[in-house]
């Protein structure tokens, strides 16, 4: 019984050099490397298996010749299969795993360091120096992830994490209202990296300024119907937030104006303070909105942070402290005491 292929969910073109190279991603997120860019990454044409003493027919042709076997490391042989998928055309489409790309450069310099290329084979030793120069500083990953427009995906997933743990969890339907481009402008305006990496680093930023912004500032009708929405206690305190009875008919519309009136200031600002200052100008005073205090949000911001710092360095203080208080003379016998740094 032969598996089913997978599909790709994100096609395009990484530009290394003068060179194009066909791209995409998986449905398990694996990173692909057509087989004829492959070739077209090291200026060769696809060719046929040479029917000589010099190849190996179990390696790929670009890989094949037996001089470079010695150089072919493990982590490279993982990555030589061939992967058969069905592109977004339906089209049954040959590749490689994305990582084969460095991983094939330094075959070709390895072997020149020991001076085991043949004559033919030294264009492919410069052409891999361009190859990993242009790779070095941002990864194929990344490159590849680019170009097919999946690193929005994988920011859209960081996103999510991040909101549920900051926001209810009655209110998560809600936040499928939000473009993504509320979150982009945040980033865009503080010149932080809207990327992954990015948004793990300020998961408070994210979960505070989608309250401040957006919830604390539904209109003065809103908040009337929340409290007759939400359910009391036989002593008359509420037992849930206002927000987890958001309605249909008043909420919806009223979250969706606020989201896109707050977009619209964010776009037409160059920076957050010029963003800061637009937004309490523009606030509707009239629906029971507020000028927002930046400065006191900020600093409980700024002490979140901290405090989570501190948190995190603690546990690695107490363990110092630990191994620097630690007295060998105190032990019994050749007992010895270890501390996991």
């Amino acid at each position: 019984m032969t598996s089913k292929l997978l599909k790709a969910t994100h096609e395009g073109k990484i530009t290394i050099g003068e060179n194009e190279l066909n791209v995409a991603v998986l449905e398990d997120g694996t990173r692909i490397i057509t087989q004829s860019a492959v070739f077209k990454a090291f200026g060769r044409t696809k060719r046929g298996r040479a029917l000589n003493d010099l190849r190996v027919l179990n390696r790929p042709a670009f890989i094949d010749a037996k001089n470079l076997q010695p150089f072919i490391s493990k982590e490279l042989d993982v990555v030589l299969n061939q992967i058969t998928y069905i592109s977004k055309n339906d089209n049954k489409t040959e590749g490689y795993n994305a990582e084969i790309l460095p991983k094939l450069c330094k075959v070709y310099l390895d072997a020149r360091e020991q001076k085991k290329l043949a004559v033919q084979q030294e264009p492919l030793a410069r052409a891999s120096e361009i190859l990993l120069l242009a790779l070095s500083d941002i990864g194929i990953k990344a490159l590849v992830d680019e170009a097919t427009g999946y690193q929005y995906e994988r920011e859209k997933d960081a996103l999510q994490v991040i909101l549920k743990a900051y926001i209810n969890t009655e209110l998560l339907k809600w936040q499928q209202k939000f473009p993504d481009t509320f979150y982009f402008e945040i980033f865009r305006l503080n010149n932080w990296d809207y990327n992954v990496n990015g948004i793990k680093k300020r998961p408070g930023v994210i979960g505070t300024w989608t309250n401040e912004l957006i919830y604390k500032q539904l209109p003065k009708g809103v908040l009337e119907e929340l409290k007759k929405q939400t359910p009391k206690s036989d002593s008359g305190n509420y037992t849930a937030r206002f927000f987890q009875s958001l309605t249909p008919d008043i909420g919806h519309p009223a979250l969706t104006a606020q989201i896109y009136k707050v977009i619209g200031i964010m776009s037409s600002s160059s920076s957050w303070n010029e963003f800061k200052s637009r937004f309490n100008v523009m606030v509707d005073r009239a629906n029971g909105q507020t000028e927002l205090n930046f400065e006191a949000i900020e600093k409980e911001i700024e002490k979140k942070e901290l405090k989570e710092s501190e948190t995190q360095l603690s546990s690695f203080n107490k363990k110092l402290k630990k191994a620097l208080d630690f007295n060998p003379k105190s032990q019994q016998g050749d007992k010895q005491q270890t501390f996991d740094l």
